[in-house]
């Protein structure tokens, strides 16, 4: 079955783009570069996930049940998720190591700090992950990691209750040309990186899995030093369906691996 729904693509520049967090000391203000809206077609594989693996496609669904009961206020807990995220790494795409770095709850409330991302794009650029390692790990080890097979990788799950409106879509990698990516900097108070944002083409192929559980979740992959596919995603704006008066909650984490 196939939905419409509305994503924001990117707009190709001559002039470097960026995104400016907590601009003004602010937090949660954001300046955004220029988006445009765009009605696309996305199928639900709701039943027909084996359709895509990490090895072609650089994303798996699957069923993960966690004992955390509150991922907002995790506190000591966080140990708890941070070992089943890198036990669910380790069996589903065979990373020998798993880092967690960042942990990011996501609400689709007006209020909320953190909302869903309704831009499309992915969420490393190939300088902005060989930077993010260096931050993470050091300039040494770092050079370690790069000497074998290791990648970033994205683990996302609604919290609470099941996903009933503004859910997580992808385009398939096979739909994507090279020239569909830019280059777009984050600017923060403290730093800089960079992510690729997407620009629209009629042929890509757009999908998601309909009414995720909490007990449910995505692995997808960001970046690889070895070519694995990374995926261009964003949250799903269905066309012509009312806001839930319960707003979607999602965690996502951020890892980076390594591979066998």
């Amino acid at each position: 079955m196939n939905i419409r729904a509305f994503v924001n693509y990117h707009v190709v520049s001559k002039s470097p783009q960026a995104f400016h967090f907590d601009v003004g000391g602010i937090a949660g203000n954001l300046i955004c570069p220029k988006l445009v809206a765009t009605e696309v077609d996305v199928k639900d594989i709701r039943g027909k996930a084996r359709h895509v693996n990490f090895d072609d496609d650089g994303i798996v669904f699957v069923k993960h049940n966690s004992a955390i009961e509150q991922f907002e206020t995790m506190g000591d807990d966080e140990s708890r998720y941070n070992h089943e995220i890198e036990a669910l790494l380790k069996k589903t795409i065979n990373a020998c190591e798993v880092i967690v770095f960042d942990h990011t709850v996501r609400i689709d409330d007006p209020d909320s700090a953190r909302k869903p991302a309704r831009n499309v794009h992915n969420d490393y650029s190939c300088v902005g992950a060989k930077q993010r390692l260096i931050d993470l790990v050091g300039q040494q080890r770092a050079a370690d990691f790069e000497s074998g097979s290791f990648g970033f990788v994205n683990v996302w799950r609604p919290i609470e209750r099941p996903i009933t409106d503004s859910p997580l879509g992808f385009i398939r990698p096979s739909s994507m040309k090279p020239e569909d990516w830019m280059t777009i900097e984050l600017v923060y108070p403290d730093r800089q990186g960079e992510i690729l944002g997407t620009a629209f083409n009629p042929k890509h192929e757009w999908f998601y899995q309909s009414n995720m559980q909490p007990d449910e979740a995505i692995i997808f992959n960001i970046y690889d030093n070895h070519g694995r596919h990374y995926l261009a995603h964003s949250a799903l704006d269905i066309s012509g369906e009312k806001k839930s008066q319960l707003p979607r909650k999602s965690i996502e984490t951020r890892t980076v691996v390594r591979y066998k």
